[in-house]
């Protein structure tokens, strides 16, 4: 994993956390900051809320949060896309302590696949990231932090089970030697599901997950890390099932070469992997993403300078005869932090060198003012860009449909400013922004051959606000987000995406007990770029409660979509809609021994 996203950098900003309204995050620059400092649009989601909700999925953590849209083919473990800011699901980078996760055939995460139970933090960064992190960066950056190991804690065993024939198991253990922590951690869940589609049959879902990590801390004030996290099993979908395996690997190492130099690198692995068994024959995509890191962090009094470089490599195995199966990105990077009084100024840029596409230079300039402690105001502009997926270039020839090789990357140019205030026991955050999209690949015809095609240009206007308080023991959060998603060259509104979301999440502790719960609404979106099939808005209500009935002993239950709504966020090709569970209900209970 990249340095800034190492456990020992998590571990220090927790350590300097001085609010839990304006936390450390080190997801929206290139080392740790408070979430005012950052000049960004972020969303903590920490370990206290990911356990009071207990999500099914892990995209359920997303839904509803300021700049999310989340459609899905079905609920448990079936095919689940994140858009973030218009932005489609290639467009939205997911890390996994420091090391990307996506499929380089569809471009996207397996979102569905992987496991909940199994991290403690999730941090939401909204606009253009690429300067940062390269290609796919457009919409935005999501980076999951699996379980650290802490001194002194010893582990759990959780149980669970629920409507729709649902049952999981989870356990973990961490424990230290010396400098060195270590943990590992697994879940087993399995459901019989529901229908994906009316009157359709229920479709399971089955996941085996697990994780490892050791971390050494250095005598000299240095870090040595390896963290794996697999996740493996069986979805079952209209006419068939899949058997997959996502996977990531990272190995990491930081040490201080004086006073005012750090230096790290990271070398990272991850897989893709799916076995398709359906009624119109089998098939195969696994990708393999190898990643190699280096940052260097140079500190002058408040000031300070990261650059670095980045040698990427994409493999693919499939069942299909893609014209070619790997391609290499090598890249250089920096970002130049500076402070002057109540004035923060970013500057960061980047060239990355691909040889299926070229070269591509992105960077952004961000700047802020503090008021006094509370409030601050930030303003930026940022270039970011996708790239054209292994389907997109090198489909082969089949059924008058060929990749087009020659695709450009797609582009765009950011425009954001906001406002926020952070307070003891409240915090308020406002953006507007702009994106202007080229390039944008979409559908067309070469030589008489369907193929991909560099066709539309967009624009996608939007407005965030989020508010949240804590207080004798209420805690509670508002998102609230309007989109205009537009095709420049159509007027019509892009596929799939809501112009209207709003969640508010509300929670109470009385002594051994919580009750809380969530509404997500949701505007009214098209499935086809035309907009012709129109797919109508709603919202549901979550409830869950919690009792801690004995030392170290705690039950919770949930119930999602209370009042059972049936509702549809994509549908089939054939224009045959996908449907969501309805009310859904799950009883845990847990053992943590110290």
């Amino acid at each position: 994993m990249p340095f800034a996203f190492s456990p020992l950098s998590i571990a220090v900003a927790q350590e300097a956390e001085t609010s839990q309204l304006d936390p450390i995050v080190v997801t929206a620059t290139l080392g740790p900051k408070t979430v005012g400092e950052s000049l960004a649009s972020v969303t903590v989601i920490d370990e206290e809320e990911i356990r009071s909700k207990a999500p099914t999925d892990f995209s359920d953590l997303l839904r509803g949060q300021p700049g999310i849209n989340v459609t899905g083919n079905g609920s448990f473990g079936k095919a689940t896309s994140v858009y973030t800011r218009g932005v489609q699901n290639a467009g939205t980078v997911f890390l996994v302590d420091g090391v990307k996760l996506r499929s380089a055939t569809s471009g996207g995460a397996s979102w569905q696949y992987f496991p909940t139970d199994l991290i403690e933090r999730v941090e939401i960064v909204r606009g253009p990231r690429s300067s940062l992190y390269g290609a796919d960066a457009m919409g935005g950056v999501v980076q999951a932090f699996t379980l650290d190991p802490k001194y002194g804690q010893k582990g759990w065993v959780e149980a669970g089970a629920g409507n729709f024939d649902t049952q999981k198991v989870s356990a973990g253990v961490s424990g230290s030697a010396g400098n060195t922590r270590f943990s590992l951690s697994g879940l087993h869940k399995e459901t019989d599901g529901t229908a994906i589609i009316e009157n359709g049959d229920d479709k399971g879902f089955r996941n085996t997950a697990g994780l490892g990590r050791v971390v050494h801390a250095l005598d000299n004030g240095g870090e040595a890390s390896v963290m794996l996290m697999q996740s493996e099993g069986n979805t079952e979908y209209e006419g068939g099932n899949i058997d997959y395996m996502i996977r990531t690997l990272g190995l990491g190492l930081m040490t201080p070469l004086n006073d005012n130099w750090k230096t790290a690198i990271q070398f990272s692995e991850s897989r893709d992997e799916s076995d398709t068994f359906a009624s119109f024959g089998d098939s195969t995509y696994n990708s393999r993403l190898r990643q190699a890191r280096w940052e260097n962090t140079f500190t002058y009094s408040v000031h300070e300078l990261v650059v670095g470089a980045e040698l990427q490599q994409d493999e693919v195995s499939s069942t299909q005869d893609y014209t070619e199966t790997s391609r290499t990105n090598t890249a250089v990077f920096s970002q130049l932090r500076l402070n002057f009084g109540p004035v923060d100024a970013q500057l960061s840029l980047r060239s990355d060198d691909n040889e299926a596409y070229g070269t591509k230079e992105t960077g952004g300039v961000a700047l802020g003012y503090s008021f006094d402690r509370s409030h601050r105001v930030r303003a930026s502009y940022g270039t970011a860009f996708r790239a054209p997926t292994f389907n997109d270039l090198y489909w082969p020839l089949a059924f008058n449909y060929q990749g087009n090789p020659n695709l450009d990357p797609e582009t765009s140019k950011n425009y954001e400013v906001g406002a926020s205030g952070a307070y003891a026991r409240w915090f308020w955050d406002l953006a507007v922004y702009q994106m202007d999209v080229d390039n944008l690949i979409g559908s067309g015809q070469i030589g008489g051959v369907d193929t991909r095609v560099n066709v539309d240009k967009a624009r996608i206007q939007g407005a965030e606000a989020s508010a949240g308080y804590e207080y004798n023991g209420w805690r509670t959060a508002v998102a609230l987000t309007y989109l205009i998603p537009e095709d420049r060259e159509t007027g019509n509104q892009l596929r799939r995406i809501t112009r209207r979301t709003a969640r508010i999440d509300l929670d109470k502790t009385v002594s051994d007990f919580t009750f809380g719960g969530s509404v997500v609404a949701e505007g009214d979106r098209y499935d086809d770029a035309a907009n012709n099939n129109r797919l109508a808005g709603f919202a549901t209500l979550d409830l869950r409660a919690g009792w801690n009935f004995a030392p170290d002993w705690n039950t919770r239950l949930t119930l999602v979509n209370a009042l059972d709504k049936e509702y549809s966020t994509a549908e089939r090709f054939d224009g045959v809609k996908y449907i969501a569970a309805g009310r859904t209900g799950m009883l845990t209970v847990r053992y943590e021994f110290r």
